[in-house]
């Protein structure tokens, strides 16, 4: 825990992916870093429940930030994947075309990806759809492939991207929700659940209370609206029936539902999109599970007839512009990094980088340091490459890697064993499965839950990263 003698030149508040990607590029410069959670673990909010796509950002708004922002992201995250190990599968997307409104937005859409620097959709015809997705519900008229569309492990993204900032020498302190904040002429004081942070800068990165944390500083522009998405994950006998990510084309109705195959080897069906008040009701509902059945039936009955083994709901951020909200306050040391919605994922690096371009320009001496570390390397987690499990060297070597604990999800005494010795590890059952696929499998737990808990409890360190 700091004391208000402590003084870093930077603090990030907020360590979901957007706000770890912010700490990992700073602690890439002279900068003294500390990065700020409220929760007991990185990634534990927003970050944790998406559809964990890696978007081409072919159909974000043209000249927004966002736009830009998400194009080079997808660059950066998929560079930052193959270095560090993080599962990725470039599945490619199809746009579903049912209604002749549909299919004539068509042509809209391919020249919007052209307007956002991406030329590689093609409109194909019925035929053409069925050949690609042959277990879609039959009225399908016409598609558009998006072929760089990709899945991504967002679980690992969160987690190597923090654990990146502290091997740079960021500090992690988390359980510290910011209840106060105090601004001088030296700088800010956060009074946080955690104790006393003081910085120089302040970063703000908090999602879904990042409009709190503005008023802090004295700001009055903008509201969080959080925006709950409700998604039906599927067995995975079902994963064969989806190739690539299947996509509704966007009408005067909305968005509508996605199908998706997922890097862990399930489906998911999903999101809704409902507006609510409670910025912490993540709890699935009776009309969400009745919507998304309704939409997913129609797009693909025979998913339907496998078993839906778990349901989830995240809270998107939502704020009252289309756009991003990146801006610099330098007489107070403060930057606002807000409305960052589902994008955030692929984004997240690049809007790291803007975030130090940003300081750069108001004279943060932000020079790239010469004796940075490699990348960290996390544990495969996708069923594309070779879990621990399939790999006959490493457990002769160590035979705890053979020893499953998981059975649904192939999870071996070994992976969890090395989540406890890495510079993050989990503080709870929820930053365990995170790290290692225990407990989400068919069963959820059931067969191997107590048996998890009692490993955990066994290496409990109350997530102190003091």
């Amino acid at each position: 825990m700091s004391t208000p003698d402590d003084v870093s030149d930077v603090i990030v508040v907020g360590g979901g992916i957007v706000g770890a990607a912010i700490a990992r590029a700073l602690a890439a410069t002279s900068l003294s870093v500390t990065l700020a959670e409220a929760r007991q673990d990185i990634g534990d909010g927003t970050s944790k429940a998406n559809t964990a796509i890696l978007h081409t950002g072919f159909d974000a708004t043209p000249g927004t930030l966002e736009s830009r922002l998400v194009a080079r992201g997808y660059e950066m995250l998929g560079e930052y994947a193959e270095q560090t190990g993080i599962a990725l599968e470039r599945t490619g997307a199809m746009l579903v075309a049912w209604t002749d409104e549909e299919r004539d937005a068509l042509p809209g859409l391919k020249d919007k990806a052209e307007r956002n620097g991406y030329h590689r959709c093609e409109i194909v015809d019925v035929d053409e759809v069925y050949r690609r997705v042959p277990d879609l519900g039959p009225g399908a008229l016409a598609g558009l492939t998006v072929p760089d569309e990709s899945i991504i492990c967002t679980w690992s993204t969160n987690l190597a991207l923090a654990t990146d900032a502290v091997r740079r020498g960021a500090r992690l302190v988390r359980n510290a929700r910011v209840t106060a904040v105090h601004t001088d002429a030296d700088g800010t004081t956060l009074t946080t659940s955690a104790g006393e942070l003081r910085g120089r800068w302040v970063i703000n990165a908090a999602g879904l209370g990042a409009d709190h944390l503005d008023k802090a500083f004295g700001h009055d522009r903008f509201t969080v609206t959080p925006r709950r998405g409700e998604l039906l994950v599927f067995d995975k006998l079902s994963r064969p029936m989806v190739p690539c990510i299947v996509l509704a084309v966007p009408s005067s109705r909305g968005k509508g539902v996605l199908v998706s195959p997922t890097i862990y080897g399930n489906v998911m069906v999903g999101p809704t999109s409902e507006n609510l008040k409670d910025r912490g009701a993540t709890g699935t509902s009776e009309e969400g599970f009745d919507f998304l059945t309704t939409k997913g039936r129609a797009l693909m009955p025979t998913l339907f007839e496998e078993e839906v083994t778990a349901s989830y709901a995240g809270l998107r951020a939502a704020i009252d512009r289309d756009d991003y909200l990146i801006d610099v306050d330098e007489s107070q040391h403060y930057l606002l990094v807000g409305g960052i919605r589902s994008t955030g994922l692929t984004a997240g690096m690049a809007i790291a980088e803007y975030v130090v371009g940003l300081l750069g320009e108001v004279g943060v001496d932000v020079t790239e340091r010469t004796d940075l570390p490699d990348p960290v390397q996390v544990p495969n987690l996708g069923e594309a490459g070779v879990r621990p499990y399939q790999d006959a060297a490493r457990i002769a070597a160590d035979p705890e890697y053979g020893r499953i604990v998981c059975f649904c999800e192939r999870v071996s005494a070994g992976e969890i064993r090395d989540t406890f010795t890495t510079p993050i590890p989990p503080a709870d059952l929820s930053g365990l499965r995170r790290r290692t696929r225990v407990m989400n499998g068919r069963c959820q737990g059931f067969y191997c839950g107590a048996h998890t808990r009692e490993l955990l409890a066994a290496n409990d360190n109350g997530g102190d990263d003091e």
